[in-house]
């Protein structure tokens, strides 16, 4: 059997018998990668810690035959120990890991949503941000090729008094083309900031309605593109022996 070295970020593990887990991977050279922690449930483990989710990590693993490989050595880049002290962090930041999940397709690289998402987490690492997930669904999309409208209107192109926001069309609609869901000038501004390159300011945002409102937005938007409802945003903290 094969062996490779990668970078990644644990996204998901799973219980395997007694003492093994399953960790699914992001990683930046082999794309998304489910590998089997032989013993890492059993007391003083010594890699057991390094392959929970949101772990950053350099491993090396033996290629399975079928789509399981075996991890072998984990050395820990980072913990992100601020998120996982502080609830405010640790719930966008699952989310996000599950969104990745969800997008990320098993041994096809994608440098850029790696890099998105490692940036992500270390701007949550730095402090809690009230637009973070939000602008991640969009910038998500976005690198799926199904980012929405959002200079213009959806339907006749007009940029003027841009009032709604429709998941089917993908984007915003004019008070003459208005149909879905009313948005509010705030969350417009923050979806064409996120538009023109503005994401580090959009981070700075204080928690406010806008912010919740633009979150809402980003989040139904990804549900609505995978067909099904997010775990995590539905049922509270995700532990590592379910999501």
């Amino acid at each position: 059997m094969a062996h490779f070295l990668d970078e990644g970020i644990a996204l998901r593990a799973i219980r395997l018998g007694e003492t093994d887990r399953i960790v699914t991977f992001l990683t930046k050279e082999n794309g998304k990668v489910r590998a089997v922690a032989k013993g890492v449930r059993r007391p003083k483990n010594r890699i057991g810690s390094r392959v929970e989710p949101l772990s950053h990590v350099t491993m090396m693993c033996w290629r399975g035959r079928g789509d399981l490989d075996t991890v072998s050595q984990v050395e820990l880049l980072e913990s992100f120990r601020e998120i996982r002290a502080d609830l405010d962090r640790m719930g966008p930041a699952l989310t996000i890991l599950e969104m990745v999940d969800q997008f990320a397709l098993e041994r096809h690289p994608s440098h850029e949503l790696f890099t998105m998402l490692l940036g992500a987490l270390r701007s949550l690492e730095g402090r809690h941000s009230a637009t973070i997930l939000g602008a991640f669904a969009f910038k998500l999309l976005a690198l799926e090729g199904v980012g929405p409208i959002t200079l213009e209107c959806a339907s006749c192109g007009s940029s003027e008094r841009l009032v709604a926001f429709d998941l089917g069309i993908g984007g915003l609609l004019c008070v003459n083309c208005r149909r879905g869901q009313s948005v509010s000038p705030e969350v417009v501004e923050y979806l064409q900031r996120l538009a023109n390159g503005g994401l580090a300011s959009l981070l700075e945002e204080p928690a406010s309605s806008a912010a919740s409102a633009f979150e809402h937005l980003g989040l139904t938007s990804i549900e609505h593109h995978l067909g099904h409802r997010l775990r995590s945003t539905h049922t509270g903290p995700i532990g590592t022996g379910g999501y």
